[in-house]
């Protein structure tokens, strides 16, 4: 036997000996990872068994300000938001990528996913719990699943803005890089794209989740045909405490949710921001990475890889399927055929005539049960509330473009704040409306002005989250060529930090804006117990016509929301978005 035989049947024979190890007998980190799943899968199958029940039963076991119930509302309201989130991430990839790489369903899906975040949840519930309810009657499911969707609506537009950003954004090195490989589209797409946009999209996964905290009340405790049906949940929980004014019950709810938080951050967040720190596309690697013990768990035992081989096996299975090749050469810019500016024509004839048809449906319905007069006292409160928007976006920016920075360029304290951030972002405006009620009730002051910080409390984080992960995810190599040429002070700020995280604010900026917008429905009314205050406005508007039934109403303000948000964004921010895709890429 040669020497090199010899070597490398020595080398086989270590790669079995070692396989050989792994496989010997179970660690403490395979009994830690064994508690954890069985515990998960119990706790998944105590919770889907509840869901199935009759839709009678919830008169039979009403809500209860018990704190001992907590933990059970806690588990059902956790699980529906990661239902939500699952569909959210779906809907994301196909949604984002779809929007990114087809110029043509650009011009459609961008604007639709502007309309879609401007309607409000209440909008989406209106229309949509007795669908969900049709589907499974009689049963708590088709209730289950119009509250997961209201929270899936609270969550998906902001994880597809940062999808379809970071496509956008991807370096036309890494897009050579991709050519030179000979990947496909689908190749690509999992091998380039998802890993790009990974570090946005994790902050934004947290932001999401933490936002359809804000929601939770209204997702949780649904009116269907004046009867007001409250799932088990710390939503239904905090609205029940809200309405009996019982300060100690919704004490506990906050408990509840800052344990929660902790949990989940813990145990799926931080270990996705450490995973995901390993897609930062730069040169020269960072001196702080951050960690998560979870992950160094999953790392450790060899329970989970056993158990998931033949998933992920699969997964990458389907991820290096050459679905379709590309050209093994950049192809030259061809000429425009005819037959292609035909079809640029067909296709914008097509578009024009389904808006004309669409708009003409809309007028129609409401030329039946809205008059002009209406028209134009909606148009007005619109405008309101824009001012509003405006005034609010201005000072969260100017508050949490700095703090944001701060923190995303030193992950030691991103990875102390980030539980901090979560709960923050997730803390229910609906637990500050009753202070706000007193405190503009005892000093005698103006509800139109001072209810509308309600309006950002839970969209301007949307600011923050996307702040620090553009700053978390700017190159090391950069700031080292910063620090070399000593550029400090406001060149600093101007020449290197912003440009390289406009593309993430502007994501930030433009679903925090739709945000405030959403959440004006329930910032521009608030109550504790009987005292109710009003702001004058176009979510007050709606938040009426949606207590009142009144569907001509709700579709009004609901079509007049969707119009005063994409002309906010196509004046505003759509340049601005311009502006980071051509000037301001960090390529």
């Amino acid at each position: 036997m040669t020497p090199t035989r010899a070597h490398h049947t020595e080398g086989r024979r270590s790669t079995v000996v070692a396989g050989v190890r792994r496989l010997r007998g179970p660690t403490v980190w395979d009994a830690l990872a064994f508690c954890l799943l069985f515990s998960a899968i119990v706790l998944i199958i105590q919770t889907g068994r509840e869901t199935f029940v009759p839709l009678a039963s919830l008169n039979q076991h009403p809500i209860a300000l018990d704190a001992a119930r907590l933990p059970e509302y806690a588990l059902r309201t956790t699980m529906r938001m990661l239902a939500a989130l699952l569909a959210s991430l779906v809907f994301t990839f196909a949604y984002g990528a779809l929007a990114a790489k087809s110029r043509r369903a650009e011009q459609v899906l961008v604007p639709l996913l502007d309309i879609l975040q401007s309607v409000p949840i209440l909008g989406f519930l209106s229309f949509t719990v007795v669908a969900f309810m049709a589907l499974f009657p009689g049963s708590v499911m088709g209730l289950e699943l119009a509250s997961i969707f209201a929270i899936f609506t609270s969550q998906a537009w902001n994880m597809t803005f940062s999808f379809y950003q970071s496509l956008k954004t991807v370096p036309p090195n890494l897009d050579e890089a991709a050519r030179s490989f000979h990947l496909s589209a689908w190749q690509r797409f999992w091998r380039v794209d998802v890993p790009f946009s990974m570090p946005g999209l994790v902050w934004n996964t947290m932001m999401s989740m933490s936002g359809g905290w804000f929601f939770v009340v209204a997702s949780e405790a649904i009116t269907v045909n004046n009867h007001t049906l409250m799932l088990p949940g710390i939503g239904s929980y905090v609205a029940l405490a809200i309405d009996q004014r019982n300060l100690t019950a919704i004490g506990w709810a906050v408990l509840t949710m800052l344990i929660v938080i902790l949990l989940y951050d813990q145990l799926l967040f931080r270990p996705l921001v450490a995973w995901s720190d390993k897609f930062h596309v730069e040169l020269s690697a960072s001196e702080e990475t951050p960690r998560s013990w979870f992950l160094l768990v999953l790392h450790r035992t060899r329970l989970f890889g056993v158990l998931f081989a033949p998933l992920t096996a699969g997964a990458a299975f389907l991820a290096q399927r050459p679905l379709r090749t590309l050209p093994r050469r950049m192809p030259a810019a061809p000429a425009r055929a005819p037959s292609a500016g035909k079809s640029e024509w067909l296709w914008r004839v097509t578009i024009t005539l389904a808006i004309a048809a669409g708009v003409g449906y809309i007028v129609d319905y409401l030329s039946h049960g809205v008059t002009w007069t209406e028209v134009a006292t909606v148009t007005g409160l619109g405008f309101l509330t824009l001012l509003r928007v405006v005034v609010l976006m201005l000072l969260a920016t100017l508050v949490w473009v700095p703090i944001g920075v701060w923190i995303g360029l030193h992950p030691r304290v991103a990875h102390a704040t980030q539980p901090l951030a979560q709960f923050l972002a997730a803390f229910p405006a609906n637990l500050v409306f009753p202070f706000a009620v007193v405190a503009i009730v005892h000093w005698h002051l103006t509800p139109d002005i001072w209810l509308s910080p309600l309006m950002v409390l839970g969209t301007q984080w949307y600011i923050l989250f996307n702040v620090i992960a553009g700053a978390s995810a700017f190159p090391n190599d950069l700031k080292e060529a910063a620090a070399n040429f000593r550029i400090g002070g406001w060149n600093w700020w101007r020449k290197v930090i912003l440009p390289g995280i406009f593309p993430y604010y502007v994501t930030g900026a433009i679903t925090a804006s739709g945000g405030c917008w959403n959440a004006s429905i329930v910032a521009e009314i608030a109550s504790w117990g009987d005292t109710t205050l009003r702001a004058h406005g176009l979510g007050a508007y709606i938040a009426d016509a949606t207590t009142a039934g009144n569907d001509h109403q709700i579709v009004l303000g609901i079509v007049a929301m969707s119009i005063f948000v994409i002309a906010f964004n196509r004046l505003l921010w759509r340049p601005l978005y311009g502006v980071a895709m051509r000037r301001m890429r960090l390529d």
